[in-house]
């Protein structure tokens, strides 16, 4: 979740998303006197982590809420390549996470959350975590949960099951 460099999008002077990111330093410069502003677009602290680098002809959307779908072109970009179905990652499951997921469902695509691919920085450190109760609530009404192994086991079970087929019908 990143903001443009003039804070437009932040939100109106008294909307909460504003206040909220406002008092958690969002525009402010970093710490230590690294080069960058918190949470701005385009600094060295919203990059892409070198490891998920997107290659050229991947396409890449900013947020600036906690849903992906909220005032982005993921919509469009998603239905004009025909996506149904989407595997979901991120950061801080019980906010990010499951706001997209929500409106994922809303424009009826169909969602398999990664559970170990997310984490939750909120209440990690109880017995129960949001991270858990987040999951719960979206196995039971809003799409599919896993873990990456079962995830990858069972996509190279279906291409190994095509590959047979596909030898067998030669």
């Amino acid at each position: 979740m990143v903001f443009r460099s003039d804070l437009s999008d932040l939100g109106t002077i008294d909307s909460p998303n504003r206040v909220r990111h406002l008092l958690l330093g969002a525009g402010q410069a970093l710490p230590g006197g690294a080069e960058g502003r918190f949470l701005v677009r385009d600094t060295w602290n919203t990059d892409i982590v070198s490891e998920l680098e997107p290659r050229a002809e991947d396409i890449v959307v900013y947020k600036h809420r906690f849903s992906g779908f909220f005032e982005t072109e993921l919509d469009e970009v998603l239905k004009k390549l025909g996506i149904k179905y989407l595997i979901v990652t991120g950061c801080t499951t019980s906010v990010c996470v499951e706001s997209t997921v929500r409106d994922a469902m809303f424009r009826d695509y169909s969602c398999l959350l990664l559970a170990d691919c997310m984490g939750e920085p909120i209440g990690n450190d109880l017995g129960r975590s949001n991270h858990e109760a987040s999951l719960l609530t979206m196995q039971v009404l809003f799409g599919w949960v896993s873990s990456s192994q079962e995830f990858v086991a069972a996509l190279a079970s279906t291409l190994t099951a095509a590959a047979v087929e596909q030898i067998a019908s030669k």
